[in-house]
């Protein structure tokens, strides 16, 4: 988080500095190239003066010997440019003049007036400062000069100034990055950590608490998140201490009826007291599948986080236990060797038991197949029959609480333990799936996270869940 804020200040520091140095820097190379733009029109007109009294009076040689030394202390070629093209005299042999900005520069010049007076140097171009001076006025011109100054020096000084301004913009950046990293760690710390406290308790640990630090609203923050996590944690363990209460609270007095309603069998006479009689001993036993199902439902509420199975040790020990409830129905593994995936402690094996219980006793199918698949990442189980199914409609709701297929109205069972599944299944960061068996049938389809190879797997106790469609 504290790269990612920092790669969001620095390019708009860095823009910033850019909107204000760049045209700084234009601002360098246009004065530069115009103070030597202006030094060498200096030399042009003065060397214009000797040249018009040198050519009417017919005497060039002092004039040829200033064009010389001239070139020899600056190191700038000067030329004296008659209107016809050639040169009249000269400080090297031969003179070039056919650069595009001579040329153009003459053409001004034989005209009376001065050609482009910008021309600004920049250090990545390779181009030298063309000043030409007519000689004469007006009408009047007899020649023109032609200087032509290299620009070496005066690129290397465009860029000293231009690294002097880039260290004054680098300064403030590398000081608004020094202070702005221990400010911004300062600012996000408490952030991380209530991210931290938040998964934690995602997962489960409603006794983690954020640990308050960084700016008031930040601390603000974490306090209403510490309090919320309290209140909501004191709310859940209230909850299910009231339905583990009241469930074990009923159970003798549930026992005891169930017991008082046996012992009147002897003394009902006739066969609608005999059906009465069998009605109170069904409710009574349907009243204590109820009570498993809640305790089940609230030891499903107070699970842990998930944790790595060892699907061959799982399915050897529960195996056996779905032959022997299977009967007549041909029950077929088709599991690969060596699979493990993320689970709820102990809920896997329970889910599957339920899975594979509802498939024999509430399908009518005469095979039950319990296949997987994997990848890196995901391990996909199946339980699938070719029993009746389910509709669609019938499919979507199957997974709630306390729904039941209106064909198994009158067998027994509670409508939690497919939802218990659901619910142990999610706790997991997996997912449970109805759809149908091809030609006819259902398939459960469970989806799992599967854990790190060096993560151990750790055995735990199955959670008891009523088997029930």
């Amino acid at each position: 988080m504290l790269r990612r804020l920092l790669v969001l200040i620095v390019p708009l520091l860095v823009a910033l500095v850019g909107a204000l140095g760049v045209p700084l820097a234009v601002a360098v190379v246009q004065r530069e190239s115009r103070e030597t733009y202006l030094d060498r029109l200096g030399d042009a007109g003065r060397f214009a003066s000797l040249a018009e009294n040198a050519l009417a009076s017919n005497r060039r040689t002092a004039l040829r010997e200033e064009l010389v030394r001239y070139d020899h202390l600056y190191g700038i070629a000067a030329a004296i440019v008659g209107t016809d093209g050639s040169v009249i005299e000269s400080s090297r042999q031969p003179f070039p003049l056919t650069g595009a900005k001579v040329e153009a520069g003459l053409t001004a010049a034989f005209g009376g007036y001065r050609g482009d007076t910008d021309q600004s140097v920049w250090p990545w171009r390779d181009e030298d400062v063309v000043v030409v001076e007519p000689v004469g006025r007006d009408s009047e011109v007899v020649a023109a000069v032609v200087t032509i100054s290299p620009t070496d020096e005066l690129k290397a000084a465009i860029l000293r100034q231009w690294a002097l301004l880039a260290l004054i913009g680098l300064v403030p950046t590398l000081g608004v990055v020094a202070v702005a990293w221990p400010m911004s760690r300062w600012v996000l710390r408490p952030v991380r950590r209530l991210d931290e406290a938040a998964a934690a308790v995602a997962q489960g640990e409603w006794d983690v608490r954020a640990v308050e630090g960084g700016p008031p609203e930040l601390r603000r923050l974490t306090a209403g998140f510490n309090t919320m996590v309290e209140v909501v944690g004191r709310a859940l363990r209230r909850q299910r201490a009231f339905v583990s209460d009241a469930s074990h609270q009923l159970r003798n007095p549930l026992a005891g009826l169930r017991l008082a309603v046996d012992n009147l069998a002897p003394h009902v006479v006739g066969e609608p007291g005999r059906e009465a009689h069998r009605i109170a001993v069904d409710e009574a036993e349907e009243m204590g599948r109820v009570l498993d199902a809640l305790l089940a439902a609230t030891r499903l509420d107070s699970a842990s986080a998930a944790e790595p199975v060892d699907l061959d040790a799982l399915l050897a020990a529960h195996v056996p236990g779905w032959r022997a409830l299977a009967g007549d129905i041909a029950l077929e593994v088709d599991v690969p060797p060596g699979l493990r995936a993320l689970e709820p402690p102990g809920g896997l094996g329970s889910v599957l038991d339920e899975l594979v219980a509802n498939a024999i006793r509430l399908s009518g199918a005469t095979r039950v197949t319990v296949s997987a698949t994997a990848t890196p990442d995901t391990l996909e189980l199946r339980v699938a029959d070719d029993g009746e199914g389910l509709t669609e409609d019938e499919r979507a709701r199957a997974l709630s609480r306390f729904w039941r297929a209106p064909k198994h109205q009158n067998t027994p069972g509670t409508g939690l333990g497919l939802a218990i599944c659901a619910e142990l299944v999610a706790s997991a960061g997996g997912t449970l799936s109805l759809s149908p068996t091809d030609p006819h049938g259902l398939t459960a389809v469970l989806r799992l996270a599967t854990p790190s190879p060096q993560t151990q797997p750790h055995p735990i106790p199955p959670h008891p869940i009523p088997p029930d469609r």
